[in-house]
């Protein structure tokens, strides 16, 4: 009997793949960093945060913008969007979400450390799961349900006190305190309304990211890439634009204290890097699928962990560590079989789950060179 290897060819079909891979994990455990750095000492924001996630929905437009316009006109940009108008339409759903999901990580932020916050993300796996059998027909085996099913349960772990029964007043009130730092949740899941927020983050997390595959993949698979990021930031304008309206704040977030608090440097590279978070998420997914995308959020953990003990001091507890492994023995369990969901191409029929071994190498070199000619 031999041994399980990784499949790095269906796992990773190009080497720039794998760049992408590497860089979409290394901006996101920037952002949640990033965006603890930029608090004040009450874990409040001196800045409009809708705001920010505003301009830097501007910020991606610009630069899809000014990629398509590399080999292209702005005028043909103006007629594909012209011609491409119903999946425009299509785009407000993605959008929408993605504006909800992107200003709760601002509030959700400021209650618990980036650690705890990317682990109770983790609990999107099973609902991504389920919804990618149902949007893309496609059955996930035994082994990958195992894998997803295990990575929920290392999330649980950070909740999980270690506590033994019969200890000690002091050693109880030791656990209390540990639960929390600096104002900020540390312990994981809890009955409150903070919870409740994640939760709908969550959600909204898998919905956008399966929905905007979909689009990516079969809607909208004829359209380029940066076409179709102009549809989702175009529309992603006019969401947070609404918010600030529900708000009653649009009018004030453009005088001068609230943009010179905006335009301060550190806030600056938090609109850059989560700008760079948008371009490199539209190419994880057609490219990849959004199940190795959940998975590439479970390996920032071990990162973040890190680096917020470094940083901020943020202790390291054993269900940290605990919960971490287990997350990451998932992931190679996922890694040994992973999903393999491709873009639809002109003159090749779909057919999901009965393309045969030579058809999946041709789509796949046809994907590595597609990729080449839309280099970033």
């Amino acid at each position: 009997m031999t041994n399980p290897r990784i499949n790095w060819g269906e796992l990773f079909p190009s080497k720039k793949s794998i760049i992408i891979f590497l860089t979409y994990m290394s901006l996101f455990v920037s952002q949640g960093i990033l965006v603890t750095a930029s608090q004040r000492a009450d874990n409040s924001y001196s800045y409009n945060t809708v705001l920010v996630v505003l301009l830097t929905e501007i910020l991606k437009l610009v630069i899809s913008t000014l990629l398509y316009c590399r080999e292209n006109s702005f005028h043909s940009l103006v007629s594909r969007v012209v011609e491409g108008r119903q999946v425009l339409a299509l785009y407000f759903v993605p959008a929408f979400l993605y504006c909800l999901y992107n200003n709760l990580a601002f509030v959700n932020l400021s209650t618990f450390d980036p650690t705890t916050y990317y682990l109770l993300l983790q609990l999107r796996v099973v609902i991504t799961g389920v919804l990618f059998q149902i949007i893309f027909k496609k059955s996930l085996s035994r082994k990958q349900w195992f894998s997803l099913c295990l990575l929920t349960l290392g999330c649980m772990l950070k909740q999980w006190n270690f506590t033994l029964p019969g200890s000690s007043g002091a050693e109880q009130q030791k656990s209390d305190d540990d639960s929390t730092f600096h104002g900020k949740n540390i312990s994981g899941f809890d009955l409150s309304f903070s919870a409740v927020l994640i939760l709908v983050q969550t959600v909204c997390s898998c919905l956008a990211g399966v929905y905007n595959e979909y689009l990516l993949k079969r809607k909208g698979s004829d359209i380029n890439i940066y076409v179709q990021n102009v549809f989702m930031y175009l529309d992603s304008i006019v969401c947070n634009l609404f918010i600030l309206m529900f708000r009653g704040e649009l009018a004030a977030v453009v005088t001068r204290e609230h943009l010179a608090e905006v335009f301060r440097f550190e806030v600056l590279v938090i609109m850059v890097n989560n700008a760079a978070i948008g371009i490199i998420t539209s190419f994880f997914l057609k490219y990849m699928n959004s199940i190795l995308k959940t998975f590439a959020s479970a390996l920032e953990l071990m990162f973040t962990a890190i680096l917020c003990y470094l940083l901020f001091s943020i202790p390291i507890y054993l269900n940290t560590v605990l919960a971490i492994f287990v997350v990451s023995y998932s992931i190679y369990l996922y890694s040994l079989n992973p999903v393999v969901n491709l873009a639809n191409k002109p003159g090749v029929p779909s057919g999901e789950g009965k393309a045969k071994d030579e058809s999946r190498k041709a789509l796949l070199n046809d994907d590595d060179v597609e990729l080449q000619m839309e280099d970033v």
